[in-house]
């Protein structure tokens, strides 16, 4: 069950890969902040609180405090796979987020990422 396995990691332990990802490409660990309080809704301060609690991604996403309904725009492939067909939601949430991060390293403007 190597999808359940995604669940159950610590989100603080990819994080640091989604910054990586986006400094690689001259981003920011900013823009990656940004885009993940636009899509959970989570403040600076609650999103490095689940960092540093090593929240796991279903207990990230279930405690985020308002999904941006703006997600539902995100498309396209990621890791072969349309994010809009994914059927389980939490996959689907982490794949949002998956791609956000993806369009943030291949320097799409942060307007056009969250969907401004």
């Amino acid at each position: 069950m190597a999808g359940h396995r995604i669940y159950t990691t610590s989100f603080a332990s990819v994080y640091p890969l989604y910054v990586a990802k986006a400094e690689k490409k001259g981003r920011s660990k900013a823009e990656v902040d940004q885009i993940l309080q636009w899509l959970t809704g989570f403040s600076q301060e609650a999103l490095d609180a689940e960092i540093a609690a090593k929240t796991d991604f279903e207990t990230f996403f279930a405690k985020a405090p308002k999904l941006n309904p703006a997600r539902a725009e995100i498309k396209g492939l990621i890791c072969g796979v349309r994010v809009e067909e994914v059927a389980e939601p939490l996959m689907r949430e982490i794949r949002y987020l998956d791609k956000l991060i993806d369009e943030l390293a291949r320097g799409k403007a942060m307007d056009k990422i969250m969907r401004g």
